[in-house]
């Protein structure tokens, strides 16, 4: 059970904090209503300052959020890729929130390192400067050479920043809460499991053994692939809060001047880039969350290497397969598809207003109807669902926001290196590979084994269910009450029913069938003779019932 506000005495100057800076941004309303006044003895009329004319509502949350520290510009960076929670102006002022402040100083984290390692850092580098790289919320990032000269990055945890943020996430979930109980956000939204989502993501990315293991993952993804690399992790310096990963040196990738001085192909650049973010998306289900300009250097030779693994997202097969059929649509100019396709996804669901949702998406449909497929931009288009999302209270899994952000971020990229490149034309062969994947024997499989053993479980549930339900038949604790009328013509049409349903199930069956065989014929795959013979073994087992049935039908 989450805990009653400020019950704790240790929780209570970073409330007060936090209050302070709410209400001196203008949001003391809200405070007052989420019932926090009488906690902190405070005069109510503080919560009500009069405002001059300035910033909206939306800026004041970007400067509170700014002010008060890491886990709240975290959760504002969060927020700003959730157009489904928030309206459009406060998404696009959130992702204008600055993560960059000046560097703790050198002797607390020289002493953090130390506790890490367990020794003087002279014993464990050969090199190690003081003056860091660059420095945000979270940590600060310092170049530094093993002892067998080679050079590294070494990126650091801020001293103390993780106990700042488990006091701040218990108050977050206090808040969310509150939110939850006594707001109209609360009623449309789970707002404490938006904040132990935000918790979850936070706490991971403070664990550096995570990230290392995401530039692993990578690495693997792309083994063989010659225009990718993925700097190599020294795990025998890398603890929770340190991480030493191999530095590697090159050109901004959308710093198209120096890129053509050096002599690089910017539409090879582009293309390669195109090829990365697609093969992340479509073929590994797991991409690079944070792909911007400084995260991505093009190299010696022209591969590109990438940076920061700290926020990544994940998409199932069945999530890659439903963006498919949902662009698919959208180049089809379906709406009323999109519509089905979205509630077949979870997206919408009974309350959502079907026929308002369809005519907004042919509104936005319309707009690029004379638009060349290559001409369309994400971005463009991602701006123009960011309002149905929130205005439809549309329910889109957050690793969906998250592609939608790297997706117009590679694109702007694309757009600087080679403005003329068709990346549609580029997604083909992921798009084509994936939908024929999803024909595959082992994509399925899990599906039919999953279903079996349900079937399995019922079929051994069902002799105990009926021995209970005759028992408590026999003790009168359950009674069934049937007036029958024309019996006979009621056990007629129950036979006419039962072969149709069976004649129904084998057609099913046979064009399942046929659906797996067609495309297995160029494949030439080797199942083929086995989903054949199991075809065939159902439609005989399907016709000898629909037989008995009618034969038992005319006793």
């Amino acid at each position: 059970m989450l805990q009653t506000p400020l019950h704790t005495l240790r929780l209570l100057p970073r409330y007060r904090e936090i209050v302070r800076v709410l209400v001196k941004h203008g949001f003391g309303e809200l405070v007052d209503q989420l019932g926090l006044l009488p906690y902190l003895s405070l005069p109510r009329r503080l919560f009500y300052p009069h405002l001059e004319p300035g910033p909206g509502p939306h800026v004041r949350l970007r400067m509170a959020l700014e002010e008060l520290g890491p886990t709240f510009v975290k959760l504002g960076q969060l927020l700003s890729t959730r157009p489904d929670l928030l309206p459009p102006a406060y998404v696009t002022e959130l992702s204008r929130l600055q993560d960059s402040v000046p560097p703790s100083p050198w002797d607390e984290v020289k002493a953090l390192l130390e506790e890490e390692f367990g020794a003087r850092l002279d014993e464990v580098f050969k090199e190690f400067e003081s003056s860091p790289l660059a420095a945000a919320s979270l940590a600060q990032v310092h170049v530094a050479r093993l002892p067998d000269g080679q050079e590294v990055i070494v990126k650091v945890q801020r001293p103390n920043v993780r106990q700042t943020i488990d006091v701040d996430l218990e108050i977050l979930f206090d808040l969310a809460r509150l939110l939850q109980e006594r707001t109209q956000l609360g009623e449309i939204y789970d707002v404490v499991e938006i904040a132990a989502d935000f918790a979850f993501t936070i706490r991971n990315e403070l664990d550096y053994r995570m990230e290392g293991r995401n530039a692993d993952r990578f690495r693997r993804n792309f083994e063989g692939e010659r225009y990718l690399y993925i700097p190599h992790i020294y795990w025998e310096y890398t603890t929770g809060r340190v991480l030493t990963m191999e530095r590697i040196h090159g050109i901004k990738i959308d710093d198209v001047d120096a890129l053509r001085e050096a002599g690089h192909d910017t539409y090879q650049l582009a293309l390669n880039a195109t090829r990365i973010i697609f093969k992340e998306i479509l073929e590994d289900g797991f991409f690079h969350g944070d792909p911007h300009p400084g995260n991505l250097l093009v190299m010696e030779g022209g591969m590109i290497g990438a940076l920061d693994f700290g926020i990544v997202g994940s998409l199932s097969l069945a999530d890659r397969q439903n963006l498919v059929r949902l662009t698919m649509l959208a180049i089809q100019d379906d709406p009323e598809g999109m519509v089905e396709q979205l509630i077949r996804m979870g997206v919408a669901d009974y309350r959502t207003d079907r026929d308002k949702l369809q005519r907004a998406l042919g509104r936005i449909l319309s707009k690029y109807r004379s638009i060349p497929l290559g001409e369309v931009r994400a971005a463009d288009l991602l701006s123009d669902l960011m309002p149905l999302a929130f205005k439809y209270r549309l329910k889109t899994p957050a690793e969906f926001w998250l592609l939608g952000k790297t997706l117009s971020i590679m694109e702007g990229i694309g757009q600087k290196l080679a403005p003329e490149m068709d990346v549609f034309e580029v997604a083909r062969p992921y798009i084509r590979k994936l939908t024929l994947k999803g024909l595959m024997p082992e994509s399925w499989g899990r599906s039919f084994m999953r279903t079996t053993e349900e079937w399995a479980y019922l079929v051994t549930l069902l002799p105990r269910v009926a021995t209970r339900i005759l028992s408590q038949t026999e003790r009168g604790e359950l009674q069934f009450v049937i007036r029958p009328h024309d019996m006979e013509g009621i056990l007629s049409r129950l036979n006419r029913l039962a072969s149709r349903l069976a004649m129904a199930i084998i057609l099913g069956a046979l064009a399942v069938g046929m659906a797996l065989t067609l495309p297995l014929l160029t494949s030439q795959y080797p199942d083929l003779a086995l989903i054949m013979l199991i075809a065939q073994v159902l439609g005989t087992i399907l016709v000898g019932a629909a037989f008995l049935a009618n034969m038992w039908g005319r006793k």
